[in-house]
């Protein structure tokens, strides 16, 4: 019996790492069709900055009770998965608690912590769901932005509910590990009664050996197919920041937030034209292929890994104050509109053998319109709003250089600015030598 558990578990675990590489690959892949970018320079400063926001969640403490709690949940799930690792040892092995002679006495207060922590999950994650469904926190409601309509709004209350079944999973599991241990039951280590799942026992007082080895048993199979369900799941929903939220962090941009990255071959044109650079007669002009970006694959790499990192936290949209003030743009739809076309992209290249195939669409356009890159003031408010550094900015500015430079789309008033900063040298119709009359009797 013991044999055959052991080769159903190595083939649930064996499915589980498949499905994760599978999707692993696919995420890869499709954030590898970004633009090169090189973010490798000063890695000590990268390093820190990941350790500061990613690791020690430096951000998300700018609202002190929400970032506690936070933290909670955070350290709970990097912690709990050291107790995680000897299920999985356990059940290739065909052991029971095979931590417990290692760590002799210090084996109770070590899953006494983890019990602790497993309870401070259950309880934050019962917060935030009360907080998302009873309190109705306004930038996560999709009445009121409808980029959370649908599978958004259902995904953040999945993966909240499903925590706190595995949480309530392990606490009996322990209990009734527990209660085995008091009958001396064989195979069940004595490690002594647990921190918090003690007070759970009474529920089980009166059950036979054989129905709390099946209660048990039948915790830590659903406890450990949850993790591993839980695992894969991740890389589909909006949770994946708690694996990306740390290279996102480390190659976050390190120049200041409102510097912009000009483009070098309309830059050289510029500076050639007003004589601060001359031409090189025997350089090959380069080939401009499009200004800007109109779909994903003109976006940088680190564009991509944004999109996929953004916890839909909508901290940036309530920041921003073109959609404050009823326009249509919402910077975390930005992110979430371009990752819906990354998943189309995947799901165009797994049909046709891992290369892209013209499916007539594209990001501008088709999940992004003219209205919503147009409204933005470029005032970096939601750069400064995101706890792990994803630049919104940065694709809407590639956006609207596109539809302006390659499209010549840009508004009538825009126009007429344009063509007072080349014949002026300033956004108003008046002579440069105008331009300091307003300073007259100014003392």
């Amino acid at each position: 019996m013991e044999i055959a558990q052991q080769i159903l578990f190595a083939i649930v675990l064996g499915l589980a790492a498949w499905l994760m590489a599978r999707r692993i690959g696919i995420l890869r892949k499709t954030i590898r069709l970004g633009r090169p970018e090189d973010r490798t320079d000063q890695p000590a400063e990268r390093f820190g900055t990941m350790l500061r926001v990613a690791f020690g969640q430096k951000k998300m403490f700018d609202r002190p009770l929400v970032g506690i709690m936070h933290f909670i949940l955070y350290a709970g799930f990097l912690l709990i998965n050291i107790e995680v690792l000897e299920i999985i040892l356990d059940g290739l092995s065909g052991q029971h608690r095979m931590f417990a002679p290692f760590f002799g006495s210090a084996y109770l207060y070590l899953l006494g912590f983890f019990e602790f922590l497993a309870v401070g999950v259950l309880v934050v994650c019962v917060f935030f769901l009360l907080r998302r469904d009873v309190v109705k926190v306004d930038r996560l409601q999709a009445s009121r932005h409808r980029e959370m309509k649908g599978w958004p709004k259902l995904d953040g209350n999945l993966i909240l509910i499903f925590e706190i079944v595995l949480m309530i999973a392990i606490l009996t599991m322990n209990a009734a590990d527990s209660v085995l241990q008091d009958m001396h039951s064989e195979h069940y280590t004595q490690t002594g009664s647990f921190l918090f799942s003690q007070f759970l026992k009474p529920l089980f007082a009166g059950w036979s050996e054989p129905s709390l080895i099946v209660l048990e048993r039948g915790a830590w199979w659903f406890h450990i197919i949850g993790i591993l369900g839980f695992a894969v799941y991740i890389t589909y929903s909006k949770h994946l920041h708690i694996a990306l939220a740390f290279p996102n962090t480390y190659f976050a941009r390190l120049i200041p937030k409102g510097k912009m990255h000009n483009m070098p071959e309309i830059t050289k044109e510029v500076k050639i034209m007003l004589g601060v650079e001359q031409p090189d007669p025997n350089e090959v002009p380069a080939e401009i292929g499009r200004f800007g970006a109109k779909d994903v694959m003109d976006l940088s790499w680190k564009n991509l890994m944004d999109a996929y990192s953004c916890t839909e936290c909508g901290r940036c949209t309530t920041a921003c104050p073109a959609n404050i003030t009823g326009k249509l743009l919402s910077p975390r739809k930005i992110m979430m509109d371009t990752r819906d076309r990354l998943e189309d992209v995947g799901r165009n290249m797994q049909a046709n053998g891992g290369t892209f195939v013209d499916d007539g669409k594209s990001l501008l356009g088709d999940y992004i319109v003219e209205e919503e890159i147009l409204a933005c003031t470029t005032c970096n408010a939601c750069v400064q709003e995101c706890p792990i550094l994803i630049n919104p900015l940065d694709i809407i500015l590639q956006l609207r250089r596109y539809q302006i430079m390659d499209e010549a789309k840009a508004p009538g008033s825009w126009n007429a600015m344009f063509g007072n900063l080349e014949t002026s040298q300033a956004p108003w119709k008046f002579s440069p030598a105008d331009r300091f009359n307003w300073a007259e009797g100014l003392k």
